[in-house]
């Protein structure tokens, strides 16, 4: 398992965001050398969680939870085939594109050393919003991604650190839970039945997560 590319935006004006100034960073590029990876800090004010790469949008994106995007290029090689076209790592809005590790299948709280020093911690997967949909130009892919279900996970920093290119990637905690990456977005997506099944991953969660999780149970107790 290792790191292929990591992955920074620059802030772009575009037409497809609703982002305050109608700026995003989701053009992901790969970038040379060792980039810093740290906590931002909370949602709404932390953005990016790796030194240069650009959240504009910090009302849905970055922050603690959010720190960092991981996605697979097994699956970038997927959709290549469906969509017909080359997809170059970084153009899913990933700031990690990895090989031989099952990113979507990941499950919550499972922790990824990268290199020497770098510890992130799995807490969710990524919703496609109309950004994203802009940004590949597909038509009707807000739906066709959320029907793929192979989301790719958000990640928070634990033990911050400087990663490249070509790093080894090592999964050094593996909770004893069943609630994975794919499980957490059916429920937070088209699945909402599956959200009770989602508390045993407790705080590892993402918060927003957690919350609906237990909005949900608190609501089915009360009607029952």
């Amino acid at each position: 398992m290792r790191l292929l590319t990591v992955n920074a935006g620059r802030a772009e004006r575009v037409g497809h965001t609703d982002a305050p100034g109608g700026t995003t960073g989701i053009d992901k590029r790969p970038v040379e050398g060792p980039v810093r990876v740290d906590d931002p800090g909370p949602k709404g004010t932390g953005g990016s969680g790796l030194a240069g790469d650009a959240v504009c949008d910090l009302r849905h994106h970055g922050g603690s939870d959010q720190a960092v995007y991981a996605f697979a290029r097994e699956e970038l090689d997927r959709w290549e085939r469906e969509l017909g076209r080359p997809l170059a790592n970084g153009a899913f809005g990933e700031n990690l594109t990895t090989r031989g590790l099952d990113v979507s299948g990941a499950r919550i709280g499972e922790r990824w050393r990268i290199g020497p020093d770098l510890v992130l911690e799995v807490t969710s997967g990524r919703i496609p919003c109309r950004t994203f949909a802009g940004h590949l130009g597909e038509r009707g892919w807000v739906k066709r991604f959320t029907r793929a279900a192979a989301p790719g996970a958000y990640l928070r920093v634990i033990e911050p650190g400087e990663i490249r290119a070509g790093d080894p990637v090592a999964i050094v905690h593996r909770p004893d839970h069943d609630v994975t990456v794919v499980m957490e977005f059916l429920a937070s997506t088209t699945r909402r039945d599956l959200l009770p099944r989602l508390l045993p991953a407790g705080e590892a969660l993402h918060p927003e997560a957690l919350r609906a999780a237990l909005k949900y149970v608190g609501k089915q107790a009360v009607d029952s």
